[in-house]
């Protein structure tokens, strides 16, 4: 039946999304440790990362996702919004640091890459927008999600901008004034990282909107099958006239 497999697949589903906030969290764990044993600043200032903040929060809304999908037929629409919004933040953080990986491969600058970077970065932010889109339940997600998505961005690096002179040090280079050759590469690469932001949770909004598979749809009941026909009812006798004009009483 297409309502059991809906109700087993949430249930699958739900444990996924447990499943993945436990792998989240543990390798955010292991980069914490993996980092400050490394003894850095950059280590040190681990959780002032748009990239680690966002999971942090990924982790947190994912647990609440699980519980939800073991105990609901379908997310509440607040869910389905958090979860575009932290999905966008950890896919568009995940492709900056490929870019930045990519860069300093090419300028022959040493970046080490654990695993935990990649789960965090990579694997984890494809498979779960993957599964979002096929889960049972999930609802449509709004386009006013598109420039809601860049609050939080702009937010974060206006206080990263604030903070890094006061202890000389930022999570990016392109928002270090030292490392760019000018507010003209600063404009340019900021707009680029928000059009990427914004680029992300475009293509969420329009995963969001595609048809579940077949069998995961409700089975739309047939009218014909659920309506009762209407029983015979013997009005007793009636009158009719012959041809001669006479009437009598008549039984079907």
């Amino acid at each position: 039946m297409a309502g059991d497999a809906a109700v087993k697949a949430r249930t699958v589903f739900g444990l996924l999304r447990l499943s993945a906030a436990a792998i989240c969290l543990v390798a955010l764990i292991h980069r914490l440790s993996w980092g400050l044993a490394s003894n850095t600043v950059a280590s040190q200032n681990f959780f002032a990362y748009l990239t680690n903040q966002s999971n942090i929060a990924f982790v947190v809304l994912l647990t609440v996702a699980g519980i939800l999908a073991l105990r609901r037929a379908k997310d509440p629409r607040w869910l389905t919004v958090a979860l575009a919004l932290v999905l966008t933040w950890t896919i568009t953080a995940g492709l900056v640091f490929a870019i930045l990986v990519w860069q300093a491969g090419i300028r022959g600058i040493r970046i080490d890459v654990p695993w935990s970077d990649q789960v965090l970065h990579f694997w984890l932010p494809a498979v779960t927008v993957a599964a979002w889109a096929l889960a049972p339940g999930h609802r449509t997600v709004p386009w006013r999600v598109i420039p809601v998505s860049l609050a939080y961005p702009v937010v974060w690096g206006v206080a990263t901008l604030i903070r890094g002179p006061l202890i000389g040090w930022y999570p990016y280079y392109f928002l270090d004034p030292r490392q760019v050759s000018g507010p003209a590469e600063f404009v340019i690469s900021s707009a680029i990282a928000l059009g990427s932001f914004a680029a992300v949770a475009t293509v969420l909004v329009l995963i969001s909107r595609m048809p579940l598979p077949h069998h995961l749809r409700p089975k739309p009941e047939d009218a014909s099958d659920t309506t009762p026909a209407s029983p015979a009812v013997d009005t007793g006798p009636r009158q009719e006239e012959d041809a001669a004009g006479r009437t009598h009483a008549v039984r079907r």
